[in-house]
């Protein structure tokens, strides 16, 4: 799991926020399952080089949320589905699609010139 995780410092994003986006995309997109254990704050923290606070700043929210579930003594593990938010992929996708579609007004650049680049760079 650690290998699926990359965080940017020098992105523009607190880390932790980062951390809690890629955590969900996992969790939607299949990646974790249900059950799945988690690293431990530590060995997170180490593996991304950033500081356990941040970590655990990421972890707690996810679990307030119902993504992750804790209990005392046992390592952090994902919830069941029942008790996660539903979210659904496209969900998580629609902050940078609309980005991307704003970027892209800007730039003059057309509807079907965008799905042009969407649809080379889809099939690299």
């Amino acid at each position: 799991m650690l290998e699926l995780i990359k965080v940017n410092p020098s992105s523009g994003e607190p880390i932790y926020r980062q951390l809690h986006e890629q955590i969900v995309r996992l969790i939607v997109g299949g990646q974790l399952p249900v059950d799945q254990v988690l690293p431990s704050v530590r060995q997170l923290a180490e593996h991304l080089a950033v500081n356990p606070m941040t970590v655990s700043r990421a972890i707690q929210q996810l679990v307030e949320q119902g993504w992750l579930e804790r209990r005392r003594g046992q390592p952090t593990r994902v919830a069941n589905k029942q008790n996660a938010p539903t979210t659904s992929s496209l969900q998580l996708l629609a902050p940078q699609a609309n980005d991307l579609i704003s970027q892209a007004k800007q730039l003059g650049i057309s509807l079907d010139e965008l799905q042009v680049l969407i649809n080379q760079q889809w099939n690299k």
